[in-house]
């Protein structure tokens, strides 16, 4: 598959997508398929055809490609190993077969351009309009609390955090949560709050409800990959489920909370006053809203 001109290449994007139209789908990979597959051949990836870098009037960009090409023609002189100090390209397991890419399609292209054989790549179990029915249906409250992962639940050296994870499970998760969360997310259950975590980023699902499970802590939903989601009417369509289920949606950042009645879209913010006690702010403004809308 080497030595494609752009031509080329934009048809044999288009002949991928055309192949896979309507008999996709995306198929939920087990715990061993995602730890012990590290690296796929590139033929038996796959272009997401709501990305992008699937759409001929946007993408791909043939700039990104060349650039990439050029490192990876550098890596290989250097160091003989072409993808060095690249992240792995995050896929999910697709029907009839291979990899759906979610991230990362132009380094997979300078790749498949090269005519390298094989790539790292990372699997990964996402949320999909599906899962979210199901967990609509499932859950437990007519009220709920959104949190970015990445900039509120997981924290950095600077921030006070857990306790770290006792051996083997602190060398698999990387990720320390902000001191009181778990607390937080009990608190949150007690209240009749279902707990919902949102992020850029493509983690596993299966992956962050295992860390949580290791804090004794359950959360309802978790949807990754939020910068990416191209499909308007799938984005319309959760929204509209969500706001049928729920009365209410709270947002919690690290300044404020915001209550947001989900059929007016009207809303009252509450700032956190103290970052050192954030979790103990947000519980008492939790239940001051509480007390506030009962009768």
């Amino acid at each position: 598959m080497a030595n494609f001109t752009n031509r080329q290449f934009d048809n044999y994007i288009a002949e991928e997508i055309e192949k896979y139209s309507g008999i996709a789908m995306p198929l939920k990979a087990g715990l061993l398929n995602r730890m012990l597959i590290r690296k796929e051949t590139c033929t038996k990836l796959h272009p997401n055809p709501e990305d992008e870098f699937s759409i001929p009037s946007v993408g791909p960009s043939y700039r990104i490609i060349s650039e990439y090409e050029q490192k990876f023609i550098r890596n290989i002189r250097t160091n003989q190993d072409y993808f060095k100090g690249e992240e792995p390209i995050i896929v999910e397991k697709m029907h009839p077969d291979g990899y759906m890419i979610l991230n990362g399609h132009h380094r997979w292209a300078a790749a498949l351009m090269l005519g390298y054989s094989k790539i790292p790549i990372q699997i990964v179990n996402v949320t999909h309009k599906t899962d979210i029915k199901e967990i609509l249906r499932n859950s437990k409250h007519n009220r709920r609390v959104t949190f970015d992962l990445d900039e509120v639940i997981f924290c950095d050296d600077l921030q006070k955090a857990e306790k770290a994870l006792t051996f083997p499970f602190d060398k698999f998760y990387k990720e320390r949560l902000r001191l009181g969360v778990p607390a937080l997310f009990r608190a949150l259950e007690k209240c009749g709050y279902d707990v919902w975590l949102y992020s850029a980023k493509y983690y596993s699902i299966d992956y962050i409800k295992a860390l949580f499970k290791k804090y004794h802590v359950d959360i309802t939903g978790i949807v990754t990959g939020t910068g990416k989601k191209n499909n308007k009417e799938d984005r319309k369509a959760i929204e509209e489920l969500i706001s049928a289920r729920y009365l209410y949606t709270l947002h919690i950042d690290n300044d404020m909370v915001v209550n947001i009645n989900t059929s007016t879209k009207e809303f009252d913010e509450y700032e956190i006053s103290d970052a050192s006690t954030w979790s103990k702010d947000v519980i008492e403004i939790i239940r001051e809203i509480n007390r506030d809308e009962e009768p």
